[in-house]
């Protein structure tokens, strides 16, 4: 059986595996704050329709409480430990099956086990706030073995702490035109290939949010990321199958173990 991508935009994707519908970093709001959605309609309905969503740190184009409100009653959410105090709004989700969980953290789901891997990011919920949670990435396992980077830069340890995967979902840029620590670039995305080796990657986290008033600065890291990572890893790890999709396109990978 395929295991099947579908990148919604920003961070946020479906990963449909062994009947079951995975929906990382939910967000469906067409502004945020200072962001505007610039590229890619808001996603439709049937987006949110999903038997677990994924947050990989408290950052609110990540952790967004009113996308994660427009869940289903009774869907699944994973989020770092600490985010239900760190986030007061998470506690008026009752409608939502909340799990906080922490690297190595395994939870099993119908067909599946999502295992929580370390991120090197800063996962406070900025402005304001301590350091309460860890950033993470998550191994869903069920097909395949589908990576799920949230937001990070590399870090020593990264194959390791995944381990072996068929198919990256790896940020490649931001929302802003310039990247901080903790980011992959499209050049930081290449290397990540090289170190975790997957059949295949998608490139994420790129070309659909830019802050208003901004549109003239620097605008090719709002549009030239993918097609650079494309280009990039084409050269150091050609072994890798890139597939740069639109907002709301999808990819049917199979996968042979």
């Amino acid at each position: 059986m395929p295991v099947e991508i579908t990148w919604w935009g920003h961070a946020t994707c479906t990963v449909a595996d062994s009947d079951v519908r995975v929906l990382t970093d939910p967000l469906f709001a067409r502004r945020l704050a200072h962001l505007r959605r610039r590229r890619g309609a808001v996603p439709p309905p049937r987006a949110r329709h999903a038997d677990v969503a994924l947050v990989s740190h408290l950052h609110a184009d990540h952790l967004h409480v009113p996308s994660l409100a427009s869940l289903a009653p009774g869907t699944r959410l994973l989020v770092p430990r600490g985010a239900s105090r760190a986030v007061p709004g998470l506690r008026r989700l009752g409608h939502l099956e909340i799990r906080e969980v922490a690297p190595g953290d395994e939870t099993v789901i119908g067909g599946l086990v999502v295992r929580a891997v370390p991120a090197w990011h800063d996962g406070r919920r900025l402005p304001v706030g301590p350091h309460r949670s860890p950033a993470l990435g998550y191994v869903v396992e069920g097909e395949a073995r589908t990576y799920f980077a949230g937001d990070t830069g590399l870090f020593d340890s990264m194959a390791e702490d995944v381990g072996p995967v068929d198919v990256a979902l790896l940020p490649v840029g931001g929302w802003g035109p310039y990247l901080g620590e903790g980011h992959l670039d499209a050049g930081r995305a290449a290397e990540a290939l090289v170190r975790l080796a997957p059949r295949s990657a998608v490139p994420v986290h790129y070309g659909t949010y830019w802050p208003i008033g901004m549109d003239a600065v620097r605008p090719h890291e709002f549009h030239a990321p993918g097609s650079e990572f494309v280009r990039l890893a084409a050269g150091v790890a050609p072994e890798v199958a890139v597939h740069l999709l639109g907002h709301g396109e999808s990819v049917r990978l199979e996968v042979a173990r």
